[in-house]
């Protein structure tokens, strides 16, 4: 099998012939020398390559892992692929035009050749140590977060001193020669995955939006080749993954950077893996390679202040500065509705000149994700992206929506290998789900508690959504898949008893599973129920609990010791905190109410008056129109509350058809007045129409009928009942030709236990409008943390507060950012945040519905140095543990 890889004498050979035939594309050069005496060879693909260091520049190093070959064959390939697309390929030579390629094909030429020759399974380089022992990890050589080691046994030894290494001083010289490089791409093996550079200081940075959206275009890119699914995962700061990475000294000079992790193992079967990994990859470089552009000077300035002025049920108010400099460009807003999708021609909504943007007809109690760029008119290059906007929607009037999250002792992990100590997984550590030679089968285990929802929900929708945050032990490519099964709480006595668990018999198994290529690490993965699915919830609502078992492969292929994923439980010093919980949510009706009135006048109107008592409608006999009235009278439906009408019909009954001797048709009207009289009634404003007309051939055939209340209708009935007015309707005949002496008589009055005219009204109570915002909200410094207090509402609707934090703008809505707390108290501390750092904090208040109050903010920045503390990784098993010493 390695015989089919090239030796990095062979990669030389290649790149001199290329600029040998090439020479106006292709510039080739050694930037340094390893301890071996290899030169570091650094390839420029441009067009006109004399001109290249004036342009934007994507950097792509390889094989800075010796054993991680991907690197150098990625590379290899890609620039036959420009070479054989170049100028026939207009993207190519776009591209190539407006952009530079740097690439080190293999930054460590001497660790890849002892990999290749005698030790296939190498990670450093090749210094000697002096002590017996050789190597240096060359990512955790650069200056940034360096760790000084003597452990030179190590594999992940990052030397004497940052850029010790000739490699590495190579590098860090020929970046720094360069200010043109806008991207920096890392390639390394193994876990399809890519790992955005961040700088540990607990706060999203303004690039963040930038990083997301380039590595979720690129896995769209690598998804269109292989189908196979890219996580994006920036780590949990500051926890302390890694040290001195080439990655984190790119994005410290102001370079978009980011490892991306390639295939499942690092010397995969050539013909199958490696050709997979290697063509996937090629669309995905080409598309960074033409984005480098649109970081650089070139590019129009970062929108700025893109914020939500207003969000609805169907509908998100978008606003953002238009400055004079703005003039020569045009915006795109792109709309996803899961975090870290891409922005493509696909979920691009609007293309504006205006600094405001109106979305519709969006679901109700959904959540959106906006995004925001400038692009040139004349040259069409692009801005960096504003940082991104999320939010929910707020729900429609008859909706409830609850999330629910397990308690910290009802969420965990069953493993076969692990029985004795199973309990100690819950709440504790990450959701190990597969199977592995050292834990065996592995099931998790969810138990949510749905009691405090109301014995009359009806579930309308519901999503499981869980984070995946390690999926390095799932070693083996298109094998297994992971799923959730709803279980019987009656079956398991012991929730963390591995048999019980693993002999129960699902109720039901979620729809969508996950087949291993689509396994992403850091990103959310979420299950929407089924109409099935649903009632199988909506059937656990009496028991109280909702029991989840997450499954994944349960055997190994031959020769295999891995198929394991890990999720995150939000809770203990493994999780990435309270955000990433794995939640239920929930969207409810209530079961209606449900009133019936009869009228409290009935008239009939003609040119000789109005006769009480009595309803008919038609025409006399010169023709001219009678009018039927019927009033109603509302009492109050309830005295605790608001009330929603979320459904009413008029009910009206024939007596008798007189004389119509042509079709005739008739329309129930809403008519504005309190005091119907001729005037009001013959020529009142008529406010609502309700349900379809009906012929009196329908009436002939069927003598009672219904005339329902659209949705406009009922809201009209809801203001009249709050406003305590009665309502007045009208009941007029239509006909196409001339008639007379033709009349219909309703039924006016209580006959045969039936009451017509009849008015009936279904309502629920429930709040309609959201409750005062806290009151002196204030902030402070408290042990190193933010602290913020404030005073709640003095209302008996309140049930809690909710506070969220936002690094760019005043978040209006408790969506958009990063949820610090939510509860009873009226007061709280930024754990999760950098104390150095300015940012902003909204608190909302709300009630059970939940409805959101408009949001108390304030501005937090502080002179006030404080210590940030790094906590350094822990593992959670021998697994985990060997994998991030380089094991």
């Amino acid at each position: 099998m390695k015989t089919q890889y090239l030796s990095y004498q062979d990669t030389i050979d290649f790149l001199t012939e290329a600029m040998a035939k090439y020479p106006d594309l292709i510039r080739l050069q050694s930037i340094g020398e390893t301890h071996e005496g290899r030169p570091i060879m650094m390839v420029t693909v441009s067009q006109d390559v004399a001109y290249a260091d004036l342009k934007p520049a994507l950097l792509y190093t390889g094989t800075i892992h010796a054993r991680e070959w991907i690197g150098i064959e990625l590379a290899v390939n890609f620039i036959q692929y420009l070479l054989d697309n170049y100028p026939s390929n207009p993207d190519v030579v776009e591209a190539l035009t407006r952009n530079t390629l740097y690439m080190v094909p293999c930054l460590n030429p001497d660790g890849f050749e002892y990999s290749r020759n005698h030790f296939s399974f190498w990670r450093k380089n090749r210094r000697d140590n002096g002590d017996g022992s050789f190597g240096v990890d060359l990512n955790r050589n650069f200056g940034v977060n360096f760790r000084h080691s003597t452990n030179t046994q190590s594999n992940i030894y990052g030397g004497p001193a940052a850029f010790s290494e000739p490699e590495t001083q190579a590098i860090k010289q020929f970046v720094e020669a360069h200010d043109n490089i806008r991207i920096a791409l890392d390639y390394h093996s193994q876990g399809n995955v890519f790992f955005p550079a961040h700088k540990f200081n607990h706060e999203a940075e303004i690039e963040g939006t930038d990083l997301n959206i380039l590595c979720a275009n690129m896995a769209r890119e690598i998804h269109k080749v292989t189908k196979r699914q890219y996580g994006i995962h920036r780590g949990k700061p500051p926890a302390n993954l890694i040290h001195g990475s080439g990655r984190e000294y790119y994005y410290d000079r102001g370079i978009l950077s980011s490892v991306v992790e390639v295939g499942s193992r690092n010397i995969p079967d050539y013909l199958i893996n490696m050709s997979q990994s290697v063509d996937e990859n090629i669309p995905a470089l080409l598309y960074a390679l033409g984005s480098a552009i649109n970081y650089s000077d070139l590019a129009p300035k970062r929108p700025e202040n893109f914020t939500v002025s207003a969000v609805s049920a169907n509908r998100v108010d978008l606003v953002w500065d238009h400055n004079s400099e703005d003039e020569g460009c045009y915006y795109q807003v792109y709309r996803n509705e899961s975090p870290k999708d891409p922005c493509t021609r696909d979920n691009l909504i609007a293309i504006t000149s205006q600094n405001q943007y109106s979305d519709k007809q969006l679901k109700s109690g959904k959540r959106y994700f906006y995004n925001l760029r400038k692009v040139n008119r004349v040259n069409r290059i692009k801005s960096p992206f504003a940082p991104e906007i999320r939010i929910k929607t707020a729900l429609e009037k008859d909706e409830f929506a609850y999330t629910l999250f397990p308690a910290v002792e009802k969420i965990g992990y069953v493993g076969e290998f692990t029985k004795p100590n199973n309990a100690d997984h819950f709440g504790h550590n990450s959701l190990f789900i597969g199977v592995n030679k050292t834990k065996g089968v592995c099931y998790g285990v969810i138990d949510y508690d749905v009691s405090r929802l109301p014995a009359d929900a009806m579930i309308k929708d519901a999503v499981f959504s869980l984070y995946p945050m390690n999926r390095v032990g799932a070693k083996i490519e298109n094998y297994g898949e992971w799923s959730v099964s709803i279980l019987n709480p009656d079956d398991i006595s012991d929730i963390t008893n591995f048999d019980q668990i693993q002999q129960a018999v699902p109720l039901q198994t979620l729809g969508d599973a996950i087949d291993s290529d689509q396994l992403t690490q850091g990103i959310w993965k979420s299950w929407h129920f089924s109409a099935v699915e649903k009632q199988m919830i909506q059937a656990q609502l009496e028991k109280g609990r909702l029991l989840l078992r997450l499954q994944g492969p349960d055997t190994l292929p031959p020769g295999n010791d891995s198929q394991m994923m890990q999720f995150d439980i939000g809770y203990g010093r493994f999780g990435g905190g309270i955000h990433y919980r794995p939640s239920l949510d929930l969207i409810y009706h209530r079961r209606p109410y449900q009133m019936a009135f009869g009228a409290t006048a009935c008239h009939t109107v003609s040119t000789e008056g109005m006769t009480a008592n009595v309803l008919h409608s038609g025409f006399d006999s010169s023709g001219r129109r009678i009018l039927g009235h019927v009033g109603f009278t509302l009492p109050t439906l309830s005295e605790q509350t608001d009330i929603v009408i979320t459904d009413a019909y008029f009910v009206l009954e024939c007596e008798a058809l007189h004389k119509i001797a042509q079709p005739m048709r008739f329309t129930v009207e809403m008519i504005d007045t309190e005091a119907p009289d001729l005037d009001s009634i013959r020529g009142g404003e008529r406010i609502e129409f309700l349900g379809y007309e009906v012929s009196s051939q329908e009436l002939a055939k069927s003598p009672r009928q219904t005339f329902m209340f659209d949705s406009s209708a009922r809201q009209t009935l809801e203001d009249l009942h709050d406003q305590g007015k009665p309502v007045n309707l009208v009941i007029r005949a239509t006909s196409a030709s001339r008639q007379q002496d033709a009349v219909v008589e309703w039924k006016s009055g209580v006959g045969e236990g039936e009451i017509s005219p009849q008015l009936v009204v279904e309502y629920i109570e429930r709040r309609k409008q959201p409750l005062d915002k806290p009151e002196n909200l204030n902030v402070s410094l408290e042990g190193g943390l933010v602290k913020l207090t404030w005073d709640n509402p003095d209302n008996s609707d309140w049930v809690g507060t909710y506070v969220v934090r936002n690094s760019f703008h005043p978040p209006r809505s408790p969506f958009d950012g990063v949820k610090l707390y939510a509860g009873k108290d009226d007061y709280t501390f930024d754990r999760f945040g950098n104390a150095n750092m300015p940012k902003f904090y909204s608190v909302f208040s709300y009630d059970n519905v939940p409805n959101y109050s408009v949001p108390a903010t304030i501005k937090f920045s502080s002179d006030e140095v404080t210590s940030v503390i790094y906590d350094e990784f822990e593992p959670q098993d021998e697994v985990e543990k060997r994998y991030r010493e380089g094991d």
